[in-house]
């Protein structure tokens, strides 16, 4: 799957509803959808923004149109700050409702999209993934060695990101980066959309050499500061390399590792000597990439059992509680060796 940013949208009372509506629909027509299927998104988009209103007194629907290798489809997360739900899978069938209704919005949520998950806890909110595909999914999908998921979001106010993140695999390792272009808005964004066509095409595969190849691409630009991890899966080891203020940490339940990065600015300065970190890799490890528009402390030993759950589950659950919400926000969520309960 790719990594295109989301558009935000607030849904806070149902005047919101039909524009709202208008927008998703303009971003599934483009995927190429069929006026059957954008009707059923449409729906499912009525649902999700409708149960934010009535349920939790409004919230967030973030909203992306993503590719991966042989699909293409789009992908609808809503977030809540309501009261949560004892019982979320109780909650997901028909006729089930908190309220005097008949209880049919989760469960047709649920029939219409081809992927679904509920993560709830009482007293913290909801978080519902939802997403569509253009062709039918495979019965049993293949079961990847690293599963990602990532959330990037633009400031409130602007129509483009100066965050961005993209992921390429070559023979045995798969390369990783997020970045952040200085500032917010089109300046910052021609900044980091320099830096991942510098990454995609850079044939180096030490993160150091390729941070010094985007730095040189980037000259033109207002600069950005970024990371770059490079899993390895033959030495079954992490190597990264980092300039500036993003946040990156690898967690298992026996590790919980931060690393520290160079002072500088991509584009503008490097440090003269620079090295890569390593660090072996471990079945079940998370690798979690952060930009400043996400609080420094973020924690997810506060989401009680997450990990079960798709990682951008996880990423929604870091985005609602430790955004900013004052400059662009970027999430990437990678797990090794196991899916544990991730929709694909």
């Amino acid at each position: 799957m790719d990594n295109s940013p989301h558009v935000r949208f607030q849904a806070t009372d149902r005047s919101y509803l039909a524009s709202i509506k208008k927008e998703v629909t303009h971003i599934a027509a483009q995927i190429g959808f069929q006026p059957q299927r954008l009707g059923e998104i449409d729906l499912i988009v009525a649902e999700m923004a409708s149960n934010l209103i009535k349920h939790a007194g409004g919230g967030e629907l973030l909203v992306r149109h993503f590719q991966s290798s042989d699909n293409a489809g789009l992908e609808l997360i809503s977030i809540d700050n309501g009261p949560g739900m004892a019982d979320p899978a109780k909650m997901m069938q028909d006729g089930i409702s908190t309220t005097s209704t008949l209880g049919h919005g989760l469960g047709s949520i649920q029939r219409l999209a081809d992927q679904t998950q509920l993560y709830s806890l009482k007293g913290w909110g909801t978080i519902l993934l939802a997403r569509v595909y253009k062709k039918t999914l495979a019965a049993s999908p293949v079961r990847k060695e690293f599963d990602y998921r990532s959330i990037v979001v633009a400031k409130p106010g602007e129509t483009v990101s100066g965050d961005g993140c993209y992921v390429k695999l070559t023979g045995s390792c798969i390369k990783l980066f997020l970045g952040d272009g200085l500032g917010h808005g089109p300046e910052a964004n021609y900044a980091i959309q320099t830096a991942i066509s510098a990454f995609r095409f850079c044939p180096d595969q030490r993160p150091v050499d390729i941070i010094q190849h985007i730095h040189r691409a980037t000259k033109k630009t207002r600069g950005l500061v970024g990371s770059v991890v490079v899993y390895d899966s033959q030495k079954k080891q992490w190597n990264w390399c980092g300039v500036g203020n993003i946040s990156t940490r690898v967690s298992s339940a026996l590790l919980n590792k931060s690393f520290l990065a160079y002072n500088g600015i991509i584009g503008m300065n490097l440090p003269g000597t620079m090295n890569d970190h390593v660090l072996p890799v471990e079945r079940g490890q998370l690798l979690i990439m952060c930009s400043d528009g996400i609080q420094s402390r973020w924690d997810i030993s506060r989401y009680t059992s997450i990990q079960r759950y798709d990682l951008s589950i996880l990423a929604a659950a870091i985005y609602k509680d430790y955004t900013r919400r004052t400059d662009d926000t970027s999430i990437f969520v990678g797990r090794v060796q196991g899916d544990y309960g991730g929709i694909g």
